[in-house]
């Protein structure tokens, strides 16, 4: 979409109440950082909870560890504590940019920002809005990167924000935990490791959580991106 980093476009004003309600997506720990950095993309925001060795620190988000993990601009990390009140200030930064995106691209929809499971959050919810999901959501991870951007630019402060359009993440969340399970199960049944097929940092944390929540199983992230995938084992 020929929408870049270098000319964020400005949004008007979008007015809504503070709202803070319980995630529908659950608990997420991010494990990949919300900065813009050169050599990975923005949302490896799911670190696993079962981080096997130093580069699974991008699955439990991972977005995860990315909960108190932020990688500053310069490439350095360090822990911030962010009071809701800066969340929310985020979520409205991140509304106000998506309402422009919108403007822009000539696409209806009603946008609602909140702060849920300590993050800020945009949701965007209307018709035909398909195109800005994209397969298997990567239109969607791009526009979150550069609302994350948009936020950080105003802010100076790394965001963990999640964006969704048309309720796709709480969907796709439904459909991945059909599939750990069912690779739980065949685990179960045959004792062997089930590996999974490549995830972003979103659908792998989506895994593990369902994982990590069975007993007699493990899991755990193989491989690089793009091609980084879930392995689901017995447990030690």
């Amino acid at each position: 979409m020929p929408v870049g980093t270098g000319d964020l476009p400005p949004a008007p004003g979008n007015q809504s109440d503070p709202t803070v309600r319980p995630s529908e997506y659950g608990d997420e720990t991010v494990t990949e950082t919300s900065i813009p950095r050169t050599e990975q993309p923005l949302d490896e925001e799911e670190t696993a909870t079962l981080a096997v060795d130093g580069d699974d620190t991008e699955d439990d988000d991972d977005t995860e560890a990315d909960d108190d993990t932020d990688t500053a601009a310069s490439g350095t990390r360090s822990k911030k504590a962010v009071g809701e009140g800066d969340l929310f200030r985020q979520s409205e930064i991140a509304a106000d940019y998506v309402e422009g995106l919108l403007d822009i691209l000539d696409y209806d929809g009603d946008i609602d920002e909140l702060v849920a499971a300590g993050r800020p959050m945009v949701e965007v919810v209307g018709e035909r809005l398909q195109n800005l999901v994209g397969q298997r959501g990567a239109t969607l991870e791009a526009l979150q990167e550069l609302t994350r951007l948009a936020v950080f630019r105003q802010t100076g402060t790394p965001s963990r924000l999640l964006l969704d359009v048309g309720g796709y993440r709480a969907n796709r969340r439904k459909e991945l935990a059909a599939v750990a399970k069912n690779a739980v199960e065949k685990v179960k049944e045959y004792g062997e490791p089930v590996r999974l097929d490549a995830m972003s940092a979103f659908e792998r944390k989506c895994v593990h959580d369902v994982v990590n929540a069975m007993s007699g199983v493990a899991s755990e992230s193989e491989g690089v991106e793009p091609n980084r995938r879930i392995v689901v084992r017995p447990a030690d």
